[in-house]
C-alpha cells in the first residue's frame, strides 16, 4: 500500500464529507484545507460529478460571443459574415459551432459573393485607371509644346499613314486626308497652316454609314472645322449590311471627314518625297546602329 492510498484508506468516508462541504458551497481550495487533501487527483475524484457553486465560476468573456456565433448560424450566416458581424477569428467560431449543421447556400448567399468578388475587381479596375491616367498626363507633358519642325514631321508621318497615296498603276497625285478622330483632323489641318495651305483650298465631306444620324454628324464636323453646315460636299453614305454587327453606333459615331486640297499635284510630290527622306534617314540609323538620343519608352 503506497503513502498516498494508506493516508486516504476510508475514501468513501472522505467523499462524503467532501460532497456535503460541496453542497453547502464551499470552494475546492476551501475543501482541501478542511479536509487535509494536497493531491489533487484525489480531490477530483472525492468531488466527481459534483459541479462548482456559481460564485466560484470565473466570468467567462467570450461566452457572450460563442452564444451569439451559434446564435448567427442558425439563422444560415457562413464563418465570413459571422466574422464581419462578432469580429473574432474564424477558428473561434469554427470551435463554436461545429456541432450545428451546415447551412444551405442560398441563392441570395451566390449572388452576394458574386457582388464581392465584382466590388474587389471594381477596386482594382479603379486602381489600374489611376495608375493609367497618372501614365498619360505625364506622358501628354512631354509633348504638349510642339516646334514648327516636330509639328512638320508629325505630320508628314500623319498623312502618309491616313492619307491617300500615288500608285505606279493608278495616277493620284491628290492630297485627300481622311479620319474618324477628331484629334487626328485637329494635328492634320494645323500641319496645313504650318505649309501655308490656304483655307479656301480646302474642300470638306462626310463619309457616314447610312443608318447614323447624318445631319448631326455634318454639324459636328462642321464646327470642328469651323465652316457652314452647306459648305459641306455631298456627304457619302455607306450602305448598311445587315449581316454585319458594327460596334461604331450610337450618339457618338460621327462617320469620317474627308479634307481634300485643291491644285495638291505639287504638295503631294513634296509629302511623297519629305517621306521619302524620313525613311532613308530611319532605315540608314538601323544599318548603322547609331542611337543617340534614346528616349525613354
Amino acid at each position: 500500500m503506497t503513502e498516498t492510498t494508506g493516508k486516504y484508506a476510508d475514501f468513501e468516508g472522505l467523499r462524503e464529507r467532501a460532497v456535503a462541504l460541496r453542497r453547502e458551497g464551499l470552494s475546492r481550495r476551501q475543501i482541501r484545507d478542511r479536509l487535509h487533501v494536497d493531491n489533487n487527483d484525489i480531490l477530483n475524484r472525492l468531488l466527481q460529478g459534483e459541479p462548482a457553486p456559481e460564485w466560484t465560476k470565473r466570468p467567462n468573456a467570450k461566452d457572450d460571443l460563442r452564444a451569439k456565433a451559434r446564435e448567427l448560424r442558425l439563422q444560415g450566416m457562413t464563418y465570413d459574415r459571422i466574422q464581419v458581424e462578432l469580429g473574432c477569428s474564424k477558428s473561434s467560431i469554427s470551435l463554436w459551432v461545429r456541432d450545428l449543421p451546415k447551412p444551405e447556400r442560398s441563392r441570395s448567399t451566390i449572388e452576394q459573393a458574386r457582388l464581392a468578388g465584382r466590388m474587389r475587381w471594381d477596386h482594382e479596375l479603379a486602381v489600374r485607371d489611376t495608375e493609367r491616367q497618372r501614365t498619360k498626363s505625364a506622358a501628354r507633358k512631354e509633348t504638349a509644346t510642339m516646334s514648327d519642325r516636330e509639328l512638320f514631321f508629325a505630320g508628314i508621318a500623319l498623312y502618309w499613314a491616313e492619307g491617300s497615296k500615288d500608285k505606279t498603276y493608278d495616277r493620284r497625285e491628290n492630297v485627300t486626308f481622311i479620319n474618324s478622330d477628331p484629334d487626328v483632323i485637329a494635328v492634320y489641318l494645323a500641319w496645313l497652316d504650318l505649309l501655308d495651305v490656304s483655307r479656301d483650298r480646302l474642300a470638306y465631306r462626310v463619309m457616314i454609314h447610312e443608318t447614323a444620324d447624318v445631319p448631326a454628324a455634318e454639324s459636328y464636323w462642321a464646327d470642328l472645322v469651323g465652316i457652314d453646315v452647306s459648305a459641306l460636299r455631298k456627304t457619302t453614305l455607306k450602305k448598311h449590311n445587315p449581316k454585319t454587327v458594327r460596334k461604331n453606333v450610337g450618339d457618338s459615331y460621327r462617320g469620317c471627314l474627308v479634307i481634300r486640297v485643291a491644285k495638291g499635284a505639287t504638295l503631294y510630290r513634296r509629302i511623297e518625297g519629305w517621306w521619302s527622306g524620313i525613311a532613308a534617314g530611319a532605315t540608314s540609323r538601323l544599318m548603322s546602329g547609331d542611337r543617340p538620343g534614346r528616349v525613354e519608352a
